[in-house]
């Protein structure tokens, strides 16, 4: 137990007995202790999971940031590393984190690092790989995740920025394009009640050039001119994304508007047939 290091990592995961085993593998040696936090899943994630040394829980989904901050309340440990259960910490993550703990704890209090994808038919993350910055270390007494059901945003209780580690994960992001509409299907879904929830309906104008904005952003800044047509096809699913986020929102304002529209209908319907004796 010498070489583990005081931090607790914990990962939530439904329907990942083919992935999970990447993530927990590439913490358990080194970690104090690792967490599963399962909501439901139907395939073996459980079972793998605990024969993989985990301490599995169930908690019902109600949403990213509350899954996560329940699986932070799982944690002996304050300081804490969460990664997903498609993402893996490399070998050379891991040396720069036993390096932070190498005098005791660190300084600062809350680190980011990069998912660096890995897309199917990909062994390893390619160079200038697509990725995404994400708060993954941190100390629970000053930093933990927002209660979002959407954003799973890692945030510094005093405001201030998390560090940035110069190694990442990889993130095994996609099984198929299958999967992919799947989780676009579901996310978006949640992303289109959290704009209903804070009365954000979307404009003309934002419905227009979500998508044509959203492949820019994909197939320029983010890097998949780099993939090919590979890239070109994932842009296109990404501009998809983003258009059906707003696409149910605005289903859902009118879906709204059509319910009071009935209902006063009905209620002057009512009004109108009075009392006639």
């Amino acid at each position: 137990m010498s070489d583990r290091l005081p931090i607790s990592a914990f990962i939530i995961a439904k329907n990942e007995a083919d992935r999970i085993p990447k993530a927990i593998l590439s913490v358990r040696d080194w970690v104090d202790e690792v967490i599963v936090i399962d909501s439901g899943s139907t395939d073996d994630t459980v079972m793998t999971a605990q024969d993989l040394g985990a301490k599995t829980y169930f908690n019902e989904w109600r949403g990213y940031g509350p899954q996560k901050i329940y699986g932070e309340t799982l944690c002996r440990n304050k300081w804490v590393f969460n990664l997903d259960a498609d993402e893996e910490a490399t070998p050379e993550t891991i040396a720069e984190i036993k390096a932070l703990f190498a005098d005791g704890e660190p300084e600062k209090k809350a680190f980011s690092m990069k998912t660096n994808c890995v897309f199917p038919f990909e062994d390893k993350p390619r160079r200038f790989a697509v990725s995404m910055t994400h708060g993954r270390l941190y100390h629970r007494d000053y930093a933990g995740f927002k209660d979002s059901t959407v954003h799973d945003s890692v945030v510094l209780r005093d405001g201030g920025k998390l560090q940035l580690l110069k190694n990442g994960l990889n993130h095994y992001i996609f099984r198929s394009h299958h999967h992919t509409i799947e989780k676009v299907n579901s996310y978006s879904s949640m992303q289109a009640e959290d704009l209903f929830r804070k009365g954000r309906n979307p404009s003309a104008l934002k419905i227009i050039f979500t998508p044509i904005w959203a492949f820019f952003k994909a197939y320029i800044l983010r890097g998949y001119i780099l993939y090919g047509l590979d890239g070109v096809i994932r842009s296109y699913i990404y501009a998809f994304s983003r258009l059906i986020r707003v696409a149910k929102a605005r289903e859902k304002f009118q879906e709204e508007e059509y319910e009071k529209r009935n209902a006063a209908m009905s209620s002057q319907d009512d009004d109108g047939r009075g009392d006639v004796s």
